[in-house]
């Protein structure tokens, strides 16, 4: 994670998306840590967490993104999500 830093402020908010899919899905996987394990969320709970882990305002953009790439779960009607375990 590394490479990471350089889209990273100096409080370890994320200041832009990347766009290049292996530093996208490194972004993931750094705002996925920032939900609990075995917790679940709602769809607000999830924004405001994103919102205070990134300074360019798109949560929904990053809530699909963790979604469709499988760091987060959710069920059928969307209104609640959960950190997926990682697969090794």
């Amino acid at each position: 994670m590394a490479e990471l830093k350089n889209f990273l402020n100096a409080d370890g908010m994320l200041v832009q998306f990347p766009a290049k899919r292996k530093m996208k899905l490194e972004a993931l996987a750094y705002l996925a840590e920032k939900f609990e394990s075995g917790r679940k969320y709602t769809e607000k709970e999830v924004n405001e967490l994103l919102l205070s882990w990134h300074i360019f305002h798109d949560p929904a953009t990053l809530r699909r993104e963790l979604y469709n790439n499988r760091f987060l779960g959710r069920d059928a009607d969307g209104a609640m999500y959960w950190r997926e375990e990682t697969k090794n």
